[in-house]
């Protein structure tokens, strides 16, 4: 029987990168898997990405679980409490896992620029979309795990502490969702539910490749452009490291905090798609970057 057989999972942010790895590796786990995002076929966003929900659900069942496209703009309330209810009469009021990888912010964010020299609109619309939409979307899904007494919520961000990331409404988005973490930690402790703060190294998304003109199959080619671009890691990485949260028993003794692909890779033991286990916090450290 695989690790997460029977486990219900809604990924919210499910169309590329991370939240596609998690959606697909929770498939390979076993779990049914509710893929949430607003690019579908023939209907893309605004992004301009040609991924979409229904590429990840296919994805999700080829890899050995179910997965189940659900077209939502988390930021509209009525299709966000719309999914959960249709997650609770399809799976009998079943919620096992809610991963928020709700995103969008990297055609917002401008690099390089103070934040009262950055555009204000694209700045709030980072908050809206990393932030509100996660608020919304836990909103309406905690209580079906609240009434299992037993389960899990992941924010995904982007960084381990609350040091300053290069831009203002980047960083105040992904600190955010390690805070909004640790804060339902401390509602959810009471019932029983686990609630952590997710973070993969270098990520090696569709559109990191995608900028580096290179593909998965010859992807080290794009060191010629970023060296560090060598520590990398697939989306898979982090999924393998959702996939392993939720199967593990005593995964309370974790709410509240922040983790990583790296060390939940030291610590279970699983490795990235190409069998590598690439360790960004001791490549980083090694590099000075955080000093």
């Amino acid at each position: 029987m695989k690790a997460l057989e029977g486990k219900i999972a809604v990924v919210a942010g499910g169309t590329r990168g991370a939240g596609r790895g998690i959606a697909v590796m929770l498939g390979e786990a076993g779990a049914t898997v509710y893929v949430t995002g607003r690019s579908v076929r023939g209907n893309l966003s605004e992004m301009g990405r040609q991924e979409t929900i229904e590429e990840t659900a296919e994805m999700v069942t080829a890899h050995g679980g179910v997965g189940i496209p659900v077209r939502v703009d988390h930021l509209v309330q009525d299709e966000v409490k719309a999914l959960f209810e249709r997650v609770q009469d399809e799976q009998d009021g079943a919620l096992d896992l809610l991963v928020n990888d709700i995103w969008g912010g990297d055609s917002l964010t401008d690099w390089g620029k103070p934040f009262w020299e950055h555009s204000l609109d694209k700045g709030l619309k980072i908050q809206e979309a990393a932030v509100q939409a996660h608020m919304i979307t836990s909103y309406y899904g905690a209580p079906l795990i609240v009434a299992r007494q037993q389960g899990l919520i992941i924010e995904i961000t982007d960084g381990f502490d609350y040091r300053y990331r290069g831009n203002l409404y980047y960083s105040l988005a992904k600190v955010s969702a390690i805070h909004l973490a640790q804060a339902m930690a401390a509602d959810l402790r009471e019932h029983h539910i686990t609630a952590v703060s997710l973070t993969p190294g270098f990520l090696r998304s569709e559109a990191m490749l995608d900028l580096f003109g290179v593909t998965e199959a010859n992807w080290q080619e794009g060191a010629k452009k970023e060296p560090h671009f060598l520590i990398s890691e697939t989306p898979y990485y982090v999924g393998r490291a959702a996939a392993a949260l939720a199967a593990d028993p005593n995964i309370m003794d974790k709410t509240g905090r922040i983790l990583t692909s790296w060390d939940l890779s030291d610590e279970y033991g699983f490795v990235d798609m190409d069998g590598a286990r690439p360790h960004w916090g001791r490549y980083a450290e090694a590099q000075g970057f955080y000093k």
